[in-house]
């Protein structure tokens, strides 16, 4: 048996085991530990399908090897060679598919997202880029099923556009298909404002963090400086001048989180505990750039926000992303949420280099 059908092999031994210890009732009475089963049940049970359907498969192909080697039916001859086809077709992809499920997998693709987008290189232009962008993620979260995106702060400018805007994205594995969006959006266009019909480039920049929670990651109380303010933003309206906007520095590192877009001073204080912890544990998993790097990194993109990712060329319609070579003359669907077929192209190319990666590993 090949090597990576070895480790499938045990994968189902013990998805067979975690199906006995979910009926067993001392388990069942205990809620976290049943959770944790469950979870690891429904991890597995999708690479369990695949391996099951694959052997069943493989019997389909020896009997029709052996059809096509006894028999002196043509008719059966036939049927047994188009058999043999379909399943061999079969078993090449869930190989494929297979071998995928058995790649490390990031410790953070399941994680929520804190996504941050900023106006940068292009005046107005970048800021309304900027909002562009946000209006492109907030309609292809509305694709994904149980996805969510909330806006948490944000610094409109008078053109319509933003300075910059932070927004929580959850649902499922939300990490794992966005954190190819890290770094540098280049947008080619006529502005509004331009009277000649010229098109000029403005950059604005993703920033996609995994988001960390006080049960994941702790800053000490002590190291936080926390400042009550006036709101001045919607929630201001609605609790009447009160002061209910937060202010919380991280005094190691300088990181400053700024908190006005919830109801109350209590909702600003969680919301601006939450980021602050998010960017203080990026901050400091990026001290350590190599660790980092071999931890976070995909060959599709080292992750380095300078780095320029993509190109939105609007008057010939067209998207390029530049670490894959890929080119969709579609950008209006891109646009209007169609950002699927990006990310999966990324996804796909990432698993086939980290694959080859694997093999050239054992050779």
């Amino acid at each position: 048996m090949d090597n990576f059908l070895e480790k499938i092999s045990q994968l189902v031994e013990h998805y067979g085991e975690l199906q006995g210890m979910m009926s067993d009732p001392e388990i069942i009475s205990d809620t976290n530990r049943y959770m944790k089963l469950t979870k690891e049940e429904a991890k597995l049970r999708p690479i369990v399908e695949k391996y099951h359907k694959y052997i069943k498969n493989q019997n389909l192909i020896s009997e029709n090897k052996e059809i096509i080697s006894s028999s002196d039916d043509q008719e059966l001859t036939d049927l047994a060679r188009d058999e043999l086809k379909s399943a061999t077709e079969s078993n090449q992809k869930l190989e494929q598919e297979m071998k995928v499920d058995l790649l490390p997998e990031d410790p953070n693709d399941d994680k929520n997202i804190i996504l941050e987008i900023r106006g940068a290189a292009g005046g107005d232009e970048a800021s309304l880029f900027a909002g562009d962008l946000l209006n492109m993620y907030e309609k292809y979260v509305a694709t994904q099923p149980g996805w969510n995106l909330e806006i948490v702060s944000s610094s409109p400018t008078e053109v319509g556009g933003y300075k910059e805007v932070e927004a929580i994205i959850t649902g499922d594995h939300v990490y794992s298909k966005l954190k190819y969006e890290n770094g540098a959006h280049r947008v080619q266009r006529v502005p509004v404002t331009e009277s000649q019909g010229r098109v000029h480039t403005s950059t604005a920049t993703v920033i996609v963090m995994p988001e960390y929670s006080e049960t994941d990651y702790q800053i000490d109380p002590k190291d936080i400086r926390v400042d009550i303010l006036r709101s001045s933003g919607a929630g201001g309206q609605h609790i009447n001048k009160t002061s209910s906007a937060v202010r919380m520095l991280h005094l190691p590192t300088g990181i400053m989180v700024f908190m006005e877009e919830q109801r109350s001073q209590q909702q600003n204080r969680a919301k601006a505990l939450q980021i602050l912890t998010t960017r203080v544990h990026d901050y400091y998993e990026s001290q350590n750039q190599e660790k980092y790097d071999n931890t976070r990194k995909n060959l599709v993109g080292t992750g380095d926000r300078s780095e320029r990712i993509r190109t939105y060329n609007y008057p010939q319609n067209r998207v390029t992303d530049h670490r894959i070579g890929l080119t969709l003359n579609k950008l209006d669907k891109v646009m209007d949420g169609g950002l699927a077929e990006v990310v999966d192209a990324l996804v796909a190319y990432d698993q086939a280099q980290k694959l080859e990666d694997l093999e050239n590993s054992k050779n």
